[in-house]
């Protein structure tokens, strides 16, 4: 069994990426949208974070988070979204034997991929990944044109042109 170890830093800032557990023709996350936005918007009610970029795919998501000073749980509010948003689904899924006698829904893959942010140049790289992401999975050919996601905040802000990300190649730890 591997000995999986988490960084723990205390107002640090991540990198995530967060699948459904069956992902392929799986378009879950964008057609309960607005159940994400609320679980999250709980969540971040009773477990502040900073969200500093995130983008919200058919079958998974990335985001880029900063905690509080002092606060290092970023498991706990991961585990509070999944199961906020598996709970408000009706039980319609797959779910194995294994899960059926743990309690589980078949709905998240049970880990999810981090990466501690170490400096102003992994932030913007992670960033612009998170952006980038709906054009590299040829869900769009503009990347102002997904729905799901900080990069219009950003545009709003001056720190993106509108039309950023045509000709990118942005690859980070834990590609997708």
């Amino acid at each position: 069994m591997p000995n999986y170890r988490r960084s723990f830093i205390p107002g640090g800032t991540w990198f995530f990426t967060v699948n459904l557990l069956e992902r392929k023709n799986n378009d879950l996350l964008v057609r309960e949208i607005d159940l994400l936005r609320a679980t999250i918007r709980a969540v971040r009610n009773r477990y502040p974070f900073q969200i500093d970029a995130w983008v919200v795919l058919p079958e998974h998501m990335h985001a880029v988070w900063t905690l509080p000073p002092g606060d290092a749980d970023f498991s706990k509010r991961w585990r509070l979204i999944k199961s906020g948003f598996s709970r408000a689904l009706p039980k319609t899924e797959y779910r194995s034997n294994v899960r059926k006698m743990a309690g589980e829904r078949g709905i998240w893959q049970r880990h999810l991929w981090e990466h501690c942010i170490r400096d102003e140049q992994d932030f913007e790289r992670h960033v612009d990944y998170v952006h980038v992401n709906p054009l590299k999975h040829g869900l769009v050919t503009r990347v102002k044109d997904w729905p799901y996601s900080s990069f219009h905040r950003y545009v709003e802000k001056g720190v993106y042109p509108a039309h950023w990300g045509g000709d990118l190649d942005i690859t980070v730890d834990g590609d997708d």
